[in-house]
């Protein structure tokens, strides 16, 4: 488990309207519990059981009882119809995350005496929570059995969990974007209203504290574990001495900087003057760091560092940040994909960055030098990257962005990378996304992305959609590769 992500412990609240029984809440809830630690770990859940809510002062006395157990996320529970006003209070009070769902029915033979009306209390719920300001995490079908229920609670973990790490999320940066690399443009307004710290640096800063770090005593512990995890892939091995230094260089930076924050994320400078005056390039230690959790994008991409460390919290797993690079040859199609795999060449793609992606990730990987750096400088000062085909399997390709105006968009994508062999450098892999070819031309050119995207190895969509709506980002501001037939604002229907 990554030390870098919150941990989650969501308050589970029944609430009841007064005209309706509160043993339907009670049971309910009693119910839901226990088909959660059932299924699930009980340790992420904490039923609250001072009252159920059905006024403000018992609001009050459960908001302070989760508060009092540690809770940082909620889930307001309808057992019947509820009390819209004392249930949305909660919601608006609460500091962190919430969630709202409803109990089902249980039989026809108690829809009179036993009959919830939790469908109907779910419709005013929405509204006074809109009446409000409050944003809630609505499930797609809010209305369950105890155990549906239980999935909907489980469900909202990873939600959860990267709303909690934004509002304890500090960015730290290091120099201003190279040349030509505007496109990583980074508005810092939208930062704050997320509620992210962003603290940014000069080069020079980082030049010196690398400095200082020339004769650290744990750099040949840092070399000696860079060896064991490179294995035969070490082809670089005079350079680890300056990697271990400048790893040694960030981890210490983060620790003496994170101030009250308490997650970190690295946007970091790598070119053009980095390699002639660190004498490396940064890759593997941003790889390294990102697979423990802690990521660190190129080109001081803010927004790409934000969302990896959102796909972190939502994956609770290593991510990477690539190009999206270049098109798969026609022959390589013809060769390894057509007739193999479902997709079309248009549908596929290839990911790349000089080599930042951690070696877990990696089929097999090696310590190289920066081979287009290395056609304008000298060799040895563009080693540190590690090369590899990424490794084949479900992916979710995605990014959160402020626009130039401080506009909040987004994007998910699920796809895959295909076991073919690339034939190329760096950190790279065959990418299939189904409609990629309408998905780069009307969301990514037509929304003025910048060319990376964040990559989590999984299918999350369904997760960070939610978790981008919930930080305030308007629905028709994701976009998705639509399927077949569901056209774009910007396509042309005569096509």
């Amino acid at each position: 488990m990554f030390q870098n992500i919150p941990k989650v412990k969501i308050g589970i609240v029944a609430v009841s309207r007064d005209c309706f029984p509160e043993s339907l809440s009670v049971n309910r809830r009693r119910a839901l519990v226990e088909a959660y630690a059932a299924k699930y770990d009980a340790a992420q859940i904490y039923e609250c059981p001072v009252c159920i809510v059905e006024s403000e002062i018992h609001m009050q006395q459960a908001l302070e009882d989760v508060k009092n157990a540690g809770c940082n996320a909620l889930a307001v529970y309808l057992g019947n119809f509820g009390p819209e006003i004392s249930e949305t209070l909660l919601a608006k009070h609460f500091e962190g995350p919430k969630m709202f769902l409803a109990a089902a029915e249980e039989s026809s033979d108690s829809l009179i005496g036993g009959r919830g009306d939790a469908y109907c209390g779910m419709l005013n719920a929405s509204y006074n929570l809109k009446l409000r300001n409050v944003r809630a995490y609505i499930p797609e079908y809010p209305v369950g059995t105890a155990e549906e229920c239980a999935d909907m609670i489980h469900g909202f973990l990873p939600i959860a969990r990267a709303v909690i790490g934004l509002n304890g999320l500090k960015i730290i940066s290091f120099g201003p974007r190279p040349l030509n690399f505007l496109a990583c443009n980074a508005p810092i307004k939208q930062l704050y209203n997320l509620g992210v710290e962003i603290e940014e640096n000069s080069e020079l800063d980082l030049f010196e504290a690398f400095h200082k770090h020339k004769d650290d005593a744990r750099i040949p512990e840092v070399v000696a574990d860079m060896e064991k995890e490179l294995g035969s892939g070490n082809q670089k091995p005079d350079i680890l001495p300056k990697l271990a230094q400048y790893e040694l260089t960030l981890l210490d930076w983060v620790e003496e900087h994170k101030g009250y924050r308490d997650y970190v994320c690295i946007a970091g400078k790598c070119w053009p003057a980095f390699q002639t005056q660190f004498g490396f390039v940064p890759c593997y230690v941003n790889s390294r760091l990102t697979g423990r959790g802690i990521p660190v994008s190129c080109e001081v991409d803010i927004y790409g560092a934000l969302s990896e460390f959102i796909g972190t919290c939502v994956s609770e797993d290593a991510v990477t940040l690539l190009d999206i690079n270049n098109t798969v040859p026609a022959d390589m199609y013809e060769e390894s994909i057509k007739g193999k795999f479902d997709y079309t060449q248009q549908d596929t793609f290839m990911g790349f960055h000089c080599g930042n992606t951690c070696s877990s990730k990696l089929s097999a990987c090696s310590m190289k030098y920066q081979m287009i750096m290395a056609r304008t400088l000298p060799e040895e000062v563009t080693q540190g990257t590690l090369e590899g085909d990424i490794i084949p399997g479900y992916i979710t390709f995605f990014r959160l962005q402020s626009t130039a105006d401080a506009k909040l968009r987004a994007y998910v994508a699920q796809g895959e990378v295909l076991p073919v062999a690339t034939k190329s450098f760096g950190s790279i892999g065959v990418f299939a996304i189904p409609q990629m070819g309408r998905f780069y031309r009307h969301v990514l050119i037509e929304g003025n992305y910048p060319h990376h995207g964040a990559v989590a190895f999984g299918h999350f969509g369904k997760s960070l959609f939610e978790v981008f709506k919930l930080v305030g980002v308007e629905p028709d501001e994701i976009g998705f590769n639509q399927p077949k037939g569901m056209r774009y604002k910007t396509e042309n229907p005569f096509d």
